[in-house]
Formats: C-alpha cells, sequence, structure tokens
C-alpha cells in the first residue's frame, strides 16, 4: 500500500512537471510571437550609444540631458510604455551607401535604413521605399515630433526633390545633415584663399591639401573649379537686372540653376571634369576617406575638403592641442546632403504593425532631448530644429554662445533654420569662421547650397570609369 502510494505520487510529480513545462513553453511561444521585431540598419556610431559619464551631462537652463542608456534601449523602454507591445531591434551598421545597395541586392532585408540623398533618390526611383503614413504627417497630431520640429528650411529644400513626380519627403524623414567646404589653418591659408575651390589646385601648396576619394564629392568640387565664372554670374544676375519684375524670377529661378549646372554629367563636361583631376592630382597629399581630420589636426596638411560635421570634429581635436583651424564654404557653391530614414517595401511587406513601430522611431529620435543627445554623441547637425521647443536651440547656445567673461562679442543670426525670428545666438567673433558657422550656416551659405542628384546607371558607370582613370592613370605626370 505504502509502495503504490509512492509511486502514485511519483507519477503524480511527473504528470505535474509535465504540465508546468507545457505551461511554460506555451507562454514563452505566446510572448515571442507577441514581440515585434524590427531590423534598422543605420551608420556606424551615428546613434547615442549610452554610457555618459556625469561631468558629460547637458545642463541647459531649463533641464539636464544625459544619455545613460543607448537611444535603441530607451526607444524599447519608451514603446512598450506607450504602445503597450513587445519590440525587440536588430541593428546593423552600413559602411557605404554603395555596401549598404549591395546586401539589399544580394537579399539581406530590413524595415529601417538611413542612407544618404542620393541613394534615397535611387530606391526611389527602384520603387522600392514604403511611403510615409498620412497619419506620421500630420502636423496636429503632438505626438509627431518629426512633422512638428523639422526645420523650415530642411523641410522647404527635401520638398523641392522629386523623383517619378513624388517629393521625397514622402518617403524620407531626414536625419543629420550639413554642407562640404574646406577646413583650413588660418596662419598657413588666407581666408581669401580657402573661400574658392581653387585652392585645391593652388600650387603654392601643393602636396599640402588632401581630397576626397569619392568621386561624387571630387566631382563636384571640380565643377566648382570648371565653372567659377559661370556660377559668380548666375548668383549675380538677379542684382544686377535692373526691371525688378525680373530680378525677382531669376532669383526664383537660381536654385534650379544651380543644381542644374553642378549636376553637370555631359560628355564634355565630364571629360574636362576628369583633365581637370588629372592635371592637378599630384597637388593632393592624399586623397583620403577619413584620415584627412588627423592630417590637419596634426599638421600634414594645412587644409583639406570635408563635410561639415568632420570638419567640427577637426576644429574640436585641433583646439585641444592648442591649433585653430577654421572652415569655409566656397563662394561658387557648396553641395548641401543629408541622411535619412526610408523604410522598405520588402521589409514592412504590408504590415500596419511595423509601419506604425518604425514611425514611432522616427517620432522618439525627433523628440528635442533625444535631438540632442544625438548630436552631442555624433557630432553633426540634426535636421530636426524643435518647433515651439527652444531646446536645441538652447544647446547650439550652449555650445557656442559667448561667455559673461568674453569682451567682444558678436549676433549670430541662425533664424533660417530654425524658423524663429529669436534665433539670435551670441558668440565670439572666431565662430563666424569655426564651429557655429559649419553646424549652422547663415542664410547667405544656404542659398547657395544645392543636392547632388541621383545619376541613371549607365551615367553612373561613365563617371565611375571617369574616376578610375583619374586615381589609376596620369598622363600628366
Amino acid at each position: 500500500m505504502k509502495r503504490f502510494k509512492k509511486h502514485f505520487l511519483l507519477l503524480f510529480l511527473i504528470l505535474l512537471l509535465a504540465g508546468l513545462h507545457i505551461t511554460l513553453s506555451g507562454c514563452g511561444k505566446k510572448e515571442h510571437e507577441d514581440t515585434l521585431t524590427l531590423r534598422i540598419c543605420n551608420w556606424e556610431e551615428y546613434i547615442d550609444e549610452g554610457g555618459w559619464e556625469e561631468e558629460e551631462t547637458i545642463d541647459l537652463e531649463n533641464k539636464d540631458i544625459i544619455g545613460k542608456n543607448s537611444m535603441l534601449d530607451d526607444f524599447i523602454a519608451w514603446y512598450e510604455k506607450t504602445a503597450h507591445k513587445k519590440i525587440k531591434i536588430e541593428y546593423s551598421c552600413l559602411g557605404t551607401n554603395e555596401d549598404l545597395y549591395n546586401q539589399l541586392t544580394l537579399g539581406d532585408k530590413f524595415d529601417l535604413i538611413c542612407p544618404s540623398e542620393y541613394m534615397i533618390m535611387k530606391l526611389m526611383a527602384e520603387e522600392k521605399l514604403e511611403p510615409l503614413s498620412d497619419d506620421f504627417l500630420d502636423e496636429t497630431q503632438e505626438k509627431n515630433s518629426y512633422i512638428r520640429g523639422v526645420s523650415p528650411y530642411i523641410k522647404e529644400f527635401t520638398h523641392n526633390i522629386s523623383i517619378n513626380g513624388e517629393s521625397i519627403d514622402r518617403y524620407t524623414a531626414g536625419y543629420m545633415w550639413g554642407n562640404t567646404g574646406i577646413v583650413y589653418n588660418p596662419k598657413e591659408v588666407k581666408k581669401e584663399e580657402a573661400s574658392s575651390w581653387k585652392l585645391l589646385i593652388d600650387s603654392k601648396y601643393k602636396c599640402r591639401i588632401t581630397m576626397k576619394d569619392n568621386v561624387r564629392d571630387a566631382y563636384f568640387a571640380a565643377m566648382g573649379i570648371y565653372k567659377s565664372t559661370e556660377l559668380q554670374e548666375l548668383a549675380m544676375r538677379p542684382y544686377l537686372e535692373s526691371n525688378l519684375e525680373r530680378a525677382e524670377q531669376l532669383l526664383k529661378e537660381y536654385p534650379n540653376r544651380l543644381q542644374q549646372e553642378m549636376n553637370d554629367t555631359s560628355r564634355e563636361t565630364m571629360s574636362a571634369i576628369e583633365q581637370l583631376l588629372q592635371k592637378n592630382r599630384t597637388n593632393f597629399y592624399s586623397f583620403e576617406t577619413d584620415n584627412g581630420k588627423s592630417d590637419m589636426v596634426t599638421g600634414k596638411v594645412v587644409a583639406n575638403l570635408q563635410w561639415s560635421g568632420d570638419a567640427v570634429y577637426s576644429l574640436d581635436q585641433a583646439e585641444e592641442v592648442g591649433t585653430i583651424l577654421e572652415y569655409s564654404v566656397p563662394y561658387e557653391c557648396s553641395n548641401l546632403w543629408f541622411d535619412g530614414w526610408v523604410m522598405l517595401k520588402d521589409g514592412i511587406e504590408g504590415n500596419k504593425e511595423k509601419k506604425d513601430a518604425c514611425e514611432a522611431f522616427l517620432n522618439f529620435m525627433a523628440q528635442p532631448d533625444n535631438v540632442v543627445r544625438n548630436m552631442y554623441y555624433i557630432g553633426y547637425t540634426s535636421v530636426i530644429a524643435g518647433g515651439n521647443d527652444s531646446t536645441i536651440l538652447d544647446y547650439a547656445d550652449w555650445c557656442y554662445g559667448a561667455d559673461e567673461e568674453d569682451n567682444k562679442t558678436v549676433e549670430y543670426d541662425v533664424s533660417s533654420f530654425f524658423g524663429r525670428e529669436d534665433a539670435i545666438i551670441t558668440t565670439t567673433p572666431d565662430q563666424l569662421n569655426r564651429q557655429l558657422f559649419a553646424q549652422y550656416p547663415p542664410e547667405d551659405v544656404l542659398k547657395r547650397c544645392t543636392i547632388m542628384d541621383y545619376l541613371d546607371p549607365e551615367t553612373t558607370k561613365e563617371l565611375n570609369q571617369m574616376w578610375i582613370n583619374v586615381r589609376c592613370f596620369n598622363p600628366f605626370s
């Protein structure tokens, strides 16, 4: 009898544990099924990874901002709290726009990616992008931090870029932006010299200047040299016109004309640009992708073609070792670039819940405190101005505003970007050529900025061959 009870109890325990296992397995499966996975691809070190020290706290007048956790972890917690849904992020990094495109061609699947403007245009042309929802673009909804906070300047600029008859802003939520210019050592190079792309081929600075090892950036700068006179005449024409109505029309046409001139890929122009680069390639210390910043800081070179965000980094690093560098945007023209978030059709696959989560991520990233965290961590300038929220403007002032002990100050107008008349930063005179100027260029600079167009496959092939000729064959050496 006792033995029977013992066996019965043992059988009961086995069945109980088996039942418990089935119940737990069922719960685990349900939780897994209820967890939404977002596959995100972004540039390396292009989002706040958290772990800030206390001394890194950004102490604005009305609040303190610090990145204790990573932005991704904070989003997961925020999403689960606000949407009441579990979410998981599979995060990948891209090396170049072309690497990303190759990944997509080979079958890699992402829901949300952050390419540069010309790659966004290419993906639009190939109809690979999922449009943003009407709900996301509704400015009346307080939850929509992106559309309510994006800079009016950026909003208008992107609205005027269209592919297949559709505006790029129907598919893109901008992230970071900037222009291209020249970082230079003012003790070695005069400001007037650095105010033209012609500095890059000035024999006086032979082997003391670096050029980007990137066909589009090099082609753009060379175009500024090749068409320098035409570009100046184009910019001045409205102001020399005596007929007021005609002058206004010329001003209105200027952005499109500038874009056309700087994206000229006719065979005649491409051949001329190739010859210009071939003839002057020995003037460059190197063709570089990243080491131009350190070469400027160490003094190996005195000038460097640079993106504005990297320019800020160079200026900061040089200042730490006692070297003052400056940044110039050539008067001929500058490239306005931006990186933006886009959703992929073959990632979203018509899943509304996934699309809503992607747009929630974009709105979370556009919240002013998070914008400041990302800008501080990355060093680039966000497309978000903040609307009526002054946090981002206050951060710019926190970074570059004059101290009380500064005797000489100037008023720096950033209203073109922020879209508010009171967007004025009291700063020191040196910032007119340094970090503040690089991050928030004034209106006259913005007017002479244009975008690099998306090129069709055949033109891209010809341009790449031109670059191979420049980099590998030099009949002028």
